[in-house]
């Protein structure tokens, strides 16, 4: 086996990783109950900052940030944080199966981005398994005047934020960036931008809740690791599909422990993203 097909051996294994880490963040955060959103997206990236600061300080480079990777940090750390904030509010109101797949349109939102960030330009199969991805989506968010669908399209633009994100995750990572040096950085911004709501709005927790914040938090950041890790070792088009996963973890958790059954209009949806996500993947091996 050679040393590109290893590489991307270990990124479908690191990505597949990572789902079901953020599907073990989503039902932490919606056990966590009625707390601000704020407030959870503070926690949990305050967990992450915590992590990912001290692998640096026991890492040979510690906290040296390579020349030219400061403005690619700061746009990723901020569509992240926007995705990430609006992935919580979309958790809270819909199904965390619905709330996962709309989350996982942001491949589909990196082909568009990618034009711009890595110069890559789409073809045409790519741009209708973009259209039928978006077709998908509006199987599950529903449109309508329905407060559910209102949060249906937040989880739609979370996929947005964080398919702006990743696009320039690897981005960063053809530059050489570490990966903790990613995850610290968006932590980090992710928690000065919350810090004030979180003093403005704060509302006391429990025990319980407590608990479910630091495991969203140490879920957060397996998660964070392994997708940051996995898209360092190959190209997004060549493992992007594995994140699939993630709504295979997250329909199992809300079945088994939430009572959540995806009605059918929900599961066409899921369908026909991950039906196309499947068909790009293997029309990209394929050219390959």
């Amino acid at each position: 086996m050679s040393f590109t097909k290893n590489s991307r051996f270990i990124g479908i294994i690191y990505i597949i990783c990572a789902g079901f880490f953020f599907s073990i963040m989503s039902f932490m955060v919606r056990l966590s109950g009625d707390l601000p959103v704020m407030e959870k997206a503070f926690f949990r990236n305050s967990v992450a900052a915590i992590f990912s600061i001290v692998i640096l300080a026991r890492s040979e480079e510690k906290f040296k940030i390579k020349k030219g990777s400061i403005p690619g940090l700061l746009i990723r750390s901020a569509f992240g944080t926007a995705g990430l904030i609006l992935n919580f509010m979309a958790i809270d109101k819909i199904g965390l199966a619905d709330a996962n797949i709309l989350n996982k349109l942001s491949p589909f939102f990196a082909i568009i981005v990618s034009i711009f960030v890595l110069k890559e330009k789409a073809n045409l199969i790519e741009w209708i398994c973009v259209i039928l991805a978006f077709t998908g989506a509006a199987f599950v968010i529903r449109p309508s005047a329905d407060i559910t669908s209102l949060y249906g399209f937040f989880g739609m633009l979370g996929g947005l934020g964080a398919g702006v994100a990743y696009a320039f995750v690897r981005k960063l990572g053809k530059q050489g960036e570490r990966g903790p040096v990613i995850v610290m950085c968006f932590s980090i911004f992710s928690c000065l931008v919350t810090l004030p709501f979180l003093i403005l709005q704060f509302k006391p927790m429990s025990i319980i809740q407590l608990l479910c914040l630091l495991g969203a938090g140490l879920a957060a950041t397996g998660g964070q690791m392994f997708i940051t890790m996995a898209y360092t070792k190959a190209p997004a088009s060549e493992i992007s599909v594995f994140d699939y996963t993630q709504i295979l973890f997250a329909a199992m958790i809300g079945f088994f422990f939430l009572g959540e059954i995806p009605d059918l209009m929900s599961v066409i949806g899921y369908a026909i993203i991950i039906g196309v996500a499947i068909f790009k993947w293997a029309y990209q091996m394929r050219k390959k």
